[in-house]
């Protein structure tokens, strides 16, 4: 009965441990996705290069690849000028301890070439765990209907 209860008591703590594991991943993850959100506003140029990873892939609404040159360059311009930032029903999915999935819906106002408008979309974000720094490594979005 002795080794029965050790043996549950084992298996209890590594569920609790890899549950605040998982739970810390997901904040740390939560705060990289606000800092995106918050440097796509400001065009911050320094903050995007940080995120992104060097092999960034962003797939546009429209079809159009961006590599993270083109990312970073389109918000730092202005060409991407996004007023403001709305995240909603942000889910947030641990694979594994170096990979994670983020959904959410992006609504936002825009300004690009000083043309106000509105973006509603589906967005998906992989974050890398890369040289002990979370690192978004793609970025897909698609137009709400």
């Amino acid at each position: 009965m002795r080794k029965v209860k050790t043996v549950f008591s084992v298996i209890f703590l590594l569920a609790v441990m890899n549950t605040n594991a998982q739970s810390n991943i997901e904040k740390q993850i939560a705060e990289k996705v606000e800092q995106l959100r918050k440097a796509m506003i400001d065009g911050d140029s320094v903050m995007l290069d940080k995120l992104a990873a060097d092999n960034l892939m962003y797939r546009h609404s429209g079809g159009h690849i961006d590599d993270k040159n083109e990312f970073v360059g389109k918000f730092a311009s202005g060409k991407s000028d996004f007023v403001t930032v709305d995240l909603e029903e942000q889910k947030i999915q641990v694979i594994n301890k170096k990979t994670v999935a983020v959904y959410h819906n992006l609504n936002a106002k825009t300004n690009d070439g000083g043309k106000p408008g509105e973006v509603h979309l589906f967005v998906l974000l992989v974050w890398k765990k890369q040289g002990g720094s979370w690192k978004m490594v793609a970025r897909q979005a698609a137009k709400k209907v």
